[in-house]
């Protein structure tokens, strides 16, 4: 969807570069934002592949006269990344690292490589890159370098400037040149002449204001603010040129590589998590513990602790590792090579609470402890949570949100305590209140108070809360910017911050390296005002129109019944551009396109919407375009720490788009599965026959998108057919098992296997006719995928009016397939709120999660026989996003002798009907390729492949040639080893352990 013909200038970029040229208004949206609450249209979106094509966008879009912003991962709090003109994302190809010195521990890496990237890549040599910030999973090197990033353990470690030995950068206008340590006098100085000349002024400016740099600079490690003037003076000799550009936010020059310093990883360490009962106390406190030189000290407060507890992926975490009910935690970490040493810490450390007069049993001023943390998977799963600060803190459903503008504030320890209950004050006094957590051995907190920048009170309020705010940080000497640079957010304070002398030297440094203010202008000097409403996300004509939607989205607020909420609780972090470790994004960890990743699929609804990308936009090609990867795996479910539930989303816009345009070919084959499979099934050599047929492949790939290179799963006459309604003792406990589609009409060997498990285990199996007598029971899985929500209505109430009375008697409802019994546990409450439907999806279970439950309450009883050595095992998404994965990995180990290793895979990529489209196959083979396929060929034949989900057995199968085994399988050949061993391993009367 085009704004208009293409400029001269994207002509010529699209001739020149190799790489992705994006002017089209949807793209250029996605790219309108970054982690803040601005929002600013780019002209267009270079994805250069090479860095000489990244000059080149440069050099084009200067000459062109237009302004060019440098982009990572595009997680800037402050505005950083969003600019007019043209915008260059190094984070898609500028990502390698250029070469390691291990002797040295130093190496040299391309702006867009990503930090956890990296650590992995140290790791396998001892090493590691130690400014670990909690977005370390999407931040790239080239973004941290831009903001001077800290992380956690600055209290050890320092900041990115001073784990940067030197950096190349291109200047504006074309010139590259290598910044490094030079002498003053520049003897024996290995420059160019333009560098020289440029490096000589930079120095003498940092002798000549020497004495207004010490004066006007905070004594606070964590400062940021502005330019890094104070590398530049005499006491710093030998002067290094790179912290020069450290903190300057792509406003100086286009860094081309970065020479990082590198240190031994961690290898030991222990937690201690401190217990208030005082907020105040805690922040007192905090002086007191770095005392013990600890490498970080981490602040959560109650606000975070109620929030965890009410997201699914952090509960248990809480549950492990807080006691009681604090105002507020510190997280204490002791990281010294001798164990013994990091426990003699510990062992300080609640000494030292004792001393400060700390105890269980006070009252809530002196209330408080520690809770020592030494098993390393807690201590992990702890990280996690303080990392996903930010976004625990967004989960609000309200309309006002957590907002970031004085969230890093750094104050010397001594007035920390004061500082913050001062600043609690401050929002009570504006009507509001702040959440509090992060780095509280630096001084340096992550402060939000709860706005709504929808309404203009607010946006007033945010403005005054901030002139008083860094009025008191002034007051106590502190910096107003800690961690995450200055940005549109605070780059007008700086005037108050550092002084009408100061803010000319930091014009002269931009004016000697970019006369033409071509590198991302606004950002440290002539900056805009921060409350200019113009800018925002949500400026004033902001507003979305009333939406009819298929779903219940109630629990949010806004238009289209709460849709519009659901969609807003994107606050674009980024988490979900991580490359490894859980699930979510499978298709950006293919493409690594902004358009396929979570962030840009919410972002781009917003703005649909919101009316920003024209009429109709939400049913448009265009929006299918950036739906088309998203697989509906769940995972962002899951693990999104806001909860942006973008399968969910994307059937209301199928829902939308076939309203508009109707059903293709495929959608019909697809969604109507169940409805004709029986059929299919009576006639299956004539259905089958497109997979013995090039010609026949080829006809339904141009007719219906269905790829030729895929053989469609083959119906079978043997359809699953019980042999009863009720099978099993009839004092047998009772269950009900759902035969979904897949499974009955394709693989009706895994439901023969389940229903045996379980008559076997002693259970009374009902595996009742459909209450209206119609055509077998279906979860509208196929229909929902199809956007035919209408149609998944009617056999979720088929299926209701079946299984309610079971589950009104708490009987189990069990299924095989995850993706259709999970649909019972999630889209069926999403169109039905009544208490028939509760109470079924309150029951119902996949096999595995029954058999661990009766197995835990010592109820479970099979005699299971040893059949091979070892499984290797992979988990459906939805399995993970609901939390039933782990289950299958208990049963397994159930059985004797039974090794079970779990491959670390996201999706498979085939996804129901996603690997069988003409136009998303490739992509499907790239996901199974990252990490399944990879494993599965590696195992040798004795290994069983064990995956639940029919679409994982049949990427397994196409792409290794190995058949994978559903659990209920696995269990059924030990029952029979079991028998001809006869030497039977009872299992049961005792807890299961994962």
């Amino acid at each position: 969807m085009r704004d208009q013909a293409p400029s001269p200038l994207e002509t010529r970029l699209t001739r020149e570069i190799s790489g992705e040229v994006l002017f089209d208004r949807f793209s250029r949206g996605r790219y309108a934002t970054d982690a803040s609450f601005y929002q600013i249209m780019p002209e267009g979106v270079v994805v250069p592949r090479t860095m000489d094509e990244a000059l080149r966008a440069l050099a084009m879009a200067r000459d062109a006269g237009r302004v060019v912003t440098p982009r990572g991962g595009g997680t800037s709090q402050c505005g950083q990344t969003v600019n007019e003109g043209i915008v260059v994302d190094f984070s898609k190809h500028l990502n390698r690292v250029l070469s390691l010195d291990l002797d040295n521990h130093r190496c040299v890496v391309e702006p867009g490589i990503v930090l956890d990237d990296l650590n992995r890549k140290l790791k396998q040599h001892g090493l590691w890159f130690p400014v670990d910030v909690s977005t370390a999973s999407r931040a790239t090197i080239g973004g941290m370098a831009g903001n001077n990033s800290c992380g956690g353990r600055s209290l050890r470690y320092g900041t990115m400037r001073d784990n940067t030995r030197s950096m190349d950068a291109a200047l504006a206008d074309g010139s590259t040149l290598h910044f490094g340590e030079v002498a003053r006098d520049f003897a024996r100085a290995d420059t160019s002449d333009d560098a020289t000349g440029l490096f000589q002024d930079m120095l003498a400016l940092g002798e000549r204001e020497a004495a207004e740099i010490a004066e006007r600079f905070p004594k606070v490690q964590r400062r940021v603010g502005g330019y890094n003037l104070d590398a530049l003076t005499p006491r710093n000799a030998p002067n290094n040129m790179a912290h020069l550009l450290v903190g300057s936010e792509g406003t100086l020059a286009f860094t081309t590589r970065v020479e990082l310093k590198l240190w031994p990883v961690i290898r030991n360490k222990v937690l201690g998590v401190c217990h208030f009962g005082s907020f105040y106390q805690a922040m007192d406190a905090a002086q007191h513990l770095v005392k013990l030189r600890p490498i970080a000290v981490e602040l959560v407060d109650r606000t975070m602790i109620a929030l965890g507890r009410e997201i699914a992926m952090f509960e248990p975490i809480i549950g492990a590792a807080i006691r009681g009910d604090p105002d507020a935690v510190l997280i204490v970490e002791f990281a010294e090579e001798d164990q013994a040493e990091n426990f003699e810490r510990l062992k300080q450390l609640s000494e030292l609470m004792a001393d400060l007069g700390f105890g269980w049993n006070n009252p809530p001023r002196k209330w408080g402890g520690v809770v020592d943390i030494i098993e390393p998977a807690l201590q992990t799963a702890i990280a996690d949570f303080r990392a996903a600060g930010l976004n625990v803190m967004m989960s609000m459903k309200e309309a006002g949100k957590p907002v970031s503008f004085v969230e890093d504030c750094a104050v010397p320890l001594p007035h920390l305590a004061d500082y913050t209950e001062r600043l609690n004050a401050i929002f009570a006094k504006h009507g509001t209140r702040g959440t509090m957590y992060a780095h509280a051995s630096e001084g340096c907190l992550h402060v939000r108070p709860v706005l709504n920048l929808k309404l203009d009170k607010d946006v007033n309020a945010m403005r005054a809360i901030a002139e008083e705010t860094f009025e008191m940080v002034r007051e106590f000497k502190g910096s107003h910017s800690g961690e995450h640079g200055d940005g549109i957010v605070r780059s007008e304070f700086h005037k108050t911050m550092f002084g009408e002398r100061i803010i000319a030297d930091f014009t002269e440094v931009k004016r000697r390296f970019d006369p033409e203010n071509v590198l991302n202008p606004g950002k440290i000097v002539d900056a805009p005002k921060m409350d200019d409403r113009s800018l925002f996300r949500y400026p004033p004509h902001y507003h979305v129109g009333e939406l009819k939607t298929a779903l219940d989205w109630s629990a949010y607020p806004g238009s289209g019944g709460g849709f519009q909420g659901a969609i807003e609780m994107c606050n674009n972090n980024g988490a979900c551009r991580k490359l490894e470790g859980g699930v979510m994004c499978p298709s950006y960890r293919a493409t690594r396109d902004e358009k396929d990743v979570t962030r840009g699929r919410a972002n781009t609804l917003r703005l649909a919407i919101s009316g920003q990308l024209g009429p109709d936009a939400l049913s448009s090609d265009e929006m299918m375009e950036t739906l088309k990867l998203c697989v509906s795996c769940k995972a962002c479910r899951h693990e999104c720490p806001t909860g942006v539930d973008m399968a969910r989303m994307k059937i209301e816009v199928l829902a939308a788009r076939v309203a508009r345009h109707g059903l293709t070919l495929r959608d019909r084959l697809v969604g109507y599965l169940p409805r004709y499979a029986d059929l299919a099934s009576r006639f299956a050599p004539l259905a089958n026959w497109r997979n013995r047929s090039l010609v026949l492949r080829k006809l339904l790939e141009r007719l219906a998108g269905i790829s030729a290179r895929r053989a469609l799963p083959a119906f079978r006459r043997d359809v699953f057919r019980s042999p009863a309604e009720a099978i099993g003792p009839d004092d047998g406990r009772e269950v009900v098992l759902f035969p979904d589609t897949f499974n009955r009409i394709y693989e009706r060997e895994n439901l023969d296997a389940a229903l045996r498990v379980l008559v076997e285990g002693g259970y009374r199996v009902h595996v009742p006719k459909p209450a209206d007598s119609g055509r077998p029971l279906c979860c509208g899985r196929t229909f929902l995928s199809a956007g035919l929500v209408d149609q998944a209505r009617v056999e979720l109430d088929r299926l209701v009016a079946t299984y309610a009375p079971f589950a009104a008697r708490g009987v189990p409802i069990i299924g095989l397939e995850p993706s259709c019994l999970l649909t019972l546990r999630d889209e069926l409450l999403s169109l039905r709120s009544d208490a028939p439907a509760k109470n079924i999806s309150a029951h119902a279970l996949l096999l595995e999660e029954f058999l661990v439950r009766e197995a835990e309450a010592g109820w479970l009883a099979l005699p299971l026989g040893a059949v091979a050595a070892k499984a290797l095992l992979h988990g459906h998404c939805h399995q993970k996003s609901f939390g039933a994965f782990k289950p299958v990995e208990q049963v397994l180990r159930l059985i004797p002798d039974l090794s079970v290793e779990t491959i670390e895979s996201s999706c498979c990529g085939m996804a129901g009907a996603f690997g069988y489209g003409t136009e998303t196959y490739k992509t499907s083979i790239d996901m199974a390729e990252l990490s399944l396929l990879p494993a599965v060929r590696r195992a040798d034949q004795a290994t069983l492949i064990v995956a639940d989900g029919t679409s994982c057995r049949h990427q397994i199968k196409d792409g290794t040639n190995r058949t994978a085994l559903h659990v209920a399988r696995v269990l059924a050949m030990s029952l029979d080893r079991a028998k001809s061993n006869k030497t039977p391993s009872t299992i049961a009367k005792e807890p299961l352990h994962g």
